[in-house]
């Protein structure tokens, strides 16, 4: 059984490592000398088996003087040339021992971490038997210099070769250096293309993404996956996704250069963007999230995932799913993101708030609002949700809207977004209806919780971007918007009244045809604003006739109290004549029939609304048709008849718009 070499005392080591290594032939006798007086020493202690102990410990004695004159000289070669011409040197057992002798005795300089790694990587190289000692050894040297360690084996070995697979596995499934080891790994991970560090000993090389990317995908294959792996899998889990975009949008000649040494490697036959897809997958199945792997990909989202058009669309879908597997691994993978989106430079900013808006859609209304506040730059959620509102990116928008509408539904967050009304307030005069639908819900949510005082400015601003939105197209946006525009007006500051009238009676109009609404609850709901309007107004005229619920007779009392304004009127109601609904399409011509007597004597201004009135008497509805045609025939005869005979016109007028509502509802 071979024996452990004696400990060598650190003094004498230091002292032959101050010697720079163009004096290493010159001081090897005095290393010699050393020696010999150790051997002296040890043989007062060993008089036993005297002749053999020499030889053996003359043999360790040479072995020692050439392997420090080796470390020496790989010191001042950072590409380790010097190990190279002593191959020799790694064929025996004692050379690791003396390895193991040195670190543990104490290493007198950081800059021999990385020749010592470097040697055990071409130890293990060398030799069949890999466990032998020199794991305690990497360890050791690990536990007081990780960085140097695990940035000298991805430069030594970037396309992760047996020897370093065995090293890594040693360093991740220990307990002593896994917290340490894996942390720079990630931060190396989610450096595209490359880590810029540098050791103790001057290497400033880059350190490769991929080589990371390798080293995980490696440890997943063990047959326990380490402990610290589910430790940092939100971590991990986004910078895999971040390496599969960069991968895809940009591949520089060295890092592929390094893939076609790993697909010689290892046989791998992807491109680097699938193997970072294949190694997250991997990552989901070593820890029990197979359902997830399998949805996506039932979805094409890994497809999805490796364009960089659609990449923000496949992370959304995975986010998903992750949060229908497990919410608490979604709001710490959340958490991580939101780091990211508060860095001074965001790489990766529209696929990070995907994810982090879907998975607040799937879980709770509060998820967001649990984040923290404030980042370490000062940025709060709700202002790197702003950031986004003004980007010139659609999908950005839309995103940073989709998590608004999430945190609006919480009360405690009103308050704080009372900040953002006049950035929504530009976004609902947009063409795009998703962006103005999310905008008004958004909208309403903040008037419903909050209840303080509107300035006058944002009001104004938020009244003319609202009008138009009574006659969307879509529902909802009409319910929301006449909501909107009713809680405003009851929470406007009093010196703001005055400049807001003049777009209350605007608004007059169009509630007014919204009260016959095919959709009850816009119809309702348009009442209820009719009948706020009309008090803010202190119109008490148009206040009795909804009270009694006489809508049809709304426009004639809107007139009587400002004939002035009939020819104004009358050109806001045309466009309702080419109204998708028919019942608006009723209102509007019942509407232009009373407000056409206000105009005698006009003759371009009937001309226009018979014209107009002509084109709706070729309308696909029998009821519309026969109701323009009624109407045109009467204002024309308006004009031409004298006075008296034109009272009673306009009397006659007056009853067929009294009954008309009774006579369409039979049919």
């Amino acid at each position: 059984m071979e024996q452990r070499p004696l400990t060598v005392p650190k003094q004498a080591l230091v002292k032959g490592e101050e010697e720079g290594p163009g004096a290493a032939p010159a001081q090897q006798p005095a290393e010699v000398e050393q020696f010999q007086q150790l051997r002296e020493d040890a043989a007062v202690d060993r008089t036993q088996e005297q002749g053999p102990a020499r030889g053996r410990f003359r043999r360790t004695a040479q072995m020692m003087c050439k392997f420090i004159r080796r470390i020496r000289e790989e010191e001042t070669s950072v590409m380790g040339t010097g190990f190279r011409a002593y191959p020799h040197i790694f064929k025996t057992k004692t050379s690791a021992a003396l390895l193991d002798m040195l670190v543990e005795e104490g290493v007198s300089s950081p800059k021999q971490v990385p020749a010592m790694v470097r040697y055990i990587h071409q130890w293990l190289q060398s030799n069949e038997y890999p466990e032998y000692r020199l794991s305690r050894t990497l360890l050791d040297l690990t536990e007081a210099y990780p960085t140097d360690v695990v940035m000298t084996i991805l430069r030594v070995a970037p396309s992760c070769d047996s020897a370093a697979t065995t090293m890594w596995k040693t360093l991740m499934c220990s307990v002593r250096t896994s917290k340490t080891v894996m942390p720079l790994l990630l931060d190396v991970l989610g450096s595209w293309p490359e880590h810029s560090t540098r050791t103790s000993d001057g290497d400033d090389t880059d350190v490769f993404a991929l080589a990371a990317t390798l080293v995980m995908w490696k440890i997943l294959q063990v047959p326990c996956v380490p402990h610290v792996v589910t430790v940092y899998l939100p971590r991990l889990f986004v910078h895999l996704l971040f390496q599969v975009f960069f991968s895809t949008v940009e591949m520089p000649e060295k890092v592929k250069n390094l893939w076609r040494a790993c697909q010689e490697q290892h046989g791998l036959a992807t491109d680097p963007n699938r193997f970072a897809v294949q190694t997250l997958k991997d990552l989901l199945c070593r820890l029990y999230y197979e359902d997830v792997v399998v949805a996506v990909e039932h979805k094409r989202g890994w497809d999805t995932l490796l364009c960089a058009d659609t990449h923000h669309h496949a992370v959304g879908l995975l986010a998903r799913e992750m949060s229908r597997a497990s919410k608490l691994v979604c709001f710490r993978i959340v958490c991580h993101l939101f780091r990211l989106l508060s860095g001074e430079e965001p790489r990766w900013d529209l696929p990070a708030l995907a994810f982090l808006v879907e998975v607040s859609l799937t879980a709770s209304a509060a998820s967001l609002s649990c984040l923290p506040h404030r980042s370490r730059r000062g940025d709060s959620i709700l202002e790197i949700m702003s950031k986004n509102l003004r980007s010139e990116c659609r999908e950005r928008r839309c995103l940073a809207l989709r998590g608004l509408v999430v945190l609006s539904k919480d009360p405690s967050m009103t308050k704080r977004m009372r900040s953002l009304t006049e950035s929504l307030v530009e976004l609902l005069q947009e063409d795009d209806s998703d962006v103005v639908g999310m905008t008004v819900v958004i909208l309403s949510y903040l008037f419903l919780y909050s209840g303080a005082p509107i300035p006058s400015p944002i009001a104004l601003q938020l009244a003319e971007a609202l009008l138009p939105l009574f006659d969307n197209d879509d529902s909802q946006v009409r319910l929301r918007s006449m909501f909107v525009f009713k809680e405003m007006m009851g929470l406007l500051m009093e010196e703001g009244k005055k400049a807001l009238k003049s777009h209350v009676r605007q608004s007059l109009l169009p509630l007014s045809f919204h009260c016959h609404d095919e959709d009850g609850h816009v119809a309702n709901a348009s009442r209820e604003t009719l009948h706020c309007a009309a008090s803010f107004l202190k119109r008490r005229d148009l206040k009795r006739m909804l009270d009694v619920d006489q809508t049809w007779r709304f426009g004639e009392g809107l007139l009587a109290g400002d004939r002035s304004r009939a020819a104004e009127h009358l050109r806001r109601a045309l466009p309702y004549l080419r109204s998708p609904q028919e019942s608006l399409r009723q209102a509007a011509i019942r509407f232009i029939g009373i407000a056409g007597r206000h105009l005698r004597g006009q003759q371009e201004e009937l001309q226009l609304l018979c014209e107009a009135l002509e084109d709706a008497s070729r309308d696909i509805s029998p009821a519309v048709s026969s109701l323009a045609r009624q109407t045109a025939y009467v204002l024309r005869a308006l004009e031409r008849a004298p006075h008296s005979i034109s009272q009673k016109l306009r009397d006659r007028l007056r009853r067929a718009c009294r009954t008309w509502p009774r006579l369409s509802g039979r049919g």
